[in-house]
């Protein structure tokens, strides 16, 4: 199979041909049909994830057809039409039994602990527990916007974040995640603060539903959430993962509101300081949000199908397997609106 493939982190990718996958005995192999480019798999190319074996193949925001199937796997078959978590449960810990398979301490992380997606095949592992089936209706490409970011964003915004209509929710960087995290709080009734640092991340935000815009290059953004806020959010989301967009986050909450650390804190920012201060005199709370559980995938595609959530909206770009090396490799620098979809392998 063809497939993008690195041997040296921050080395550049190329496009070669691999052998294809074969299906674990609990596993499946899916040809690819669209693929996601995220920032994640920017942060896995740099060497900031230390699952990653060398050489590697990325990706992880998948949807295609299922066309091979291990002997163990029961619930899938060939010609179905998946997606899958970007953390997949082991199937035999606490953490999975209990329902929470995005903080299973044995997970598998395709295109991370594993080969991914950036490729005409991939083979996924525990099946039966991860896979999720894809509505008829769905295109896979609008299935592959979902990936980490719209799905992650849901879990940060209505399962961690609590989300409640009238809320003041204040979501601080507008690249996927944060454009997702904006769409759903404006579906729950939420209003939106949204912050970023170029005027077309905040004009597409403005598209999507916030109410109010803020260019944290030009201005104090934790000044303007609370004026525009009449005192602080309730809600805030860091959907970069930056230690300014973290304190600036905690920093514009009203009392008692609620922090979810969304956007993956690595690198130089992987300790940032705390305004424990202000945590503990307003009563704040601080979430983390790691992935979503995939039958929690059930709730965001009734609201898709319903028309109350459009990630078709999300969509930037659509690319061939060969432009996805440069697109991620300048990822750290785009300032493009939208998701970037592999839709030709």
């Amino acid at each position: 199979m063809r497939a993008v493939i690195f041997e040296e982190f921050g080395k550049q990718p190329e496009l070669r041909t691999v052998p294809d996958p074969t299906p674990e005995p609990d596993g499946v192999v899916v040809k690819v049909e669209a693929n996601g480019v995220c920032r994640s798999d920017w942060h896995g190319w740099k060497g900031h994830d230390p699952s990653i074996a060398l050489p590697h193949v990325p990706g992880h925001e998948l949807a295609g057809t299922i066309v091979a199937v291990g002997a163990e796997v029961r619930r899938f078959r060939e010609g179905d039409r998946v997606t899958v978590p970007f953390v997949a449960g082991c199937g035999h810990c606490s953490e999975c039994a209990s329902g929470n398979q995005q903080v299973c301490p044995d997970q598998y992380q395709v295109g991370f602990s594993g080969w991914g997606s950036f490729a005409e095949y991939v083979g996924l592992r525990h099946a039966d527990l991860n896979l999720v089936k894809l509505p008829e209706s769905m295109s896979f490409d609008v299935a592959a916007s979902l990936g980490c970011r719209f799905v992650t964003s849901f879990r940060a915004v209505v399962d961690k974040g609590r989300v409640s209509a009238g809320e003041w929710v204040a979501v601080h960087g507008c690249g996927g995640v944060g454009l997702s995290a904006i769409m759903i709080a404006v579906a729950s009734g939420a209003r939106v603060v949204a912050v970023d640092v170029t005027d077309e991340k905040l004009a597409m935000a403005k598209a999507l539903g916030a109410e109010v815009i803020v260019n944290g290059a030009s201005d104090n953004p934790v000044k303007a959430i609370r004026q525009a806020t009449g005192g602080g959010a309730h809600l805030s989301l860091d959907a970069l993962g930056h230690s300014t967009t973290f304190a600036n986050s905690v920093k514009c909450l009203r009392p008692r509101g609620r922090h979810v650390q969304v956007g993956l804190l690595l690198g130089e920012h992987l300790t940032p300081a705390a305004p424990m201060a202000r945590v503990i005199a307003l009563e704040l709370e601080i979430h983390g949000s790691h992935g979503i559980q995939s039958f929690r995938y059930a709730a965001a595609l009734a609201l898709i199908e319903a028309g109350r959530l459009q990630p078709e909206k999300m969509i930037g770009s659509r690319i061939t397997l060969e432009q996805s090396i440069d697109v991620l490799t300048g990822m750290d620098a785009s300032t493009s609106t939208g998701i970037p979809v592999i839709t030709s392998f």
